[in-house]
């Protein structure tokens, strides 16, 4: 059912845990890719969040509020579109360690910005601004490294 995962370990241990293996054929992936799962969950939380805010928030916030609401669904959504992209990239390119650390620099990015947006939106505590450029910090650095590994491609190809 799974692949022959039956050695013990769970399925999320191996998703998590996967190393790329080599074959006759060249690099291969023996597990799913955790950034295409991780770019869907996302991309079904951005969309309901969304239309969350649109239906069920825009009478009961503040303009202020929805404003800051409709910025963190925007940047949920820019980010899980870019976590499809780190999939297709550790897919063709799975020995590359800097498009996985922009993956999960993009989710970190997702949860401290975005996260303490809507969170700032719903409850009105302030202090949770403070933690959203942690978490732009997070998004910076995940395109310096896809920025990186770009610029090393073009190097390793020319």
């Amino acid at each position: 059912m799974l692949g022959g995962w039956t050695n013990g370990s769970t399925w999320m241990s191996r998703l998590w845990l996967a190393k790329p293996q080599v074959s006759r054929q060249g690099w291969h992936v023996q597990t799913m890719n955790i950034f295409l799962l991780l770019a869907a969950i996302n991309g079904f939380l951005a969309v309901a969040l969304g239309a969350f805010g649109a239906h069920g928030l825009s009478a009961r916030l503040t303009a202020d509020l929805m404003a800051t609401y409709q910025t963190a669904v925007q940047y949920h959504f820019y980010h899980a579109l870019a976590l499809f992209g780190v999939a297709l990239l550790s897919s063709q390119f799975p020995a590359a360690a800097l498009p996985r650390a922009s993956g999960y620099l993009f989710l970190a990015g997702i949860v401290l910005f975005s996260g303490s947006l809507y969170l700032l939106a719903l409850t009105g505590a302030r202090w949770l601004g403070a933690v959203a450029p942690v978490g732009g910090l997070g998004f910076l650095a995940g395109w310096l490294c896809l920025c990186i590994f770009a610029i090393g491609r073009q190097f390793q190809s020319g």
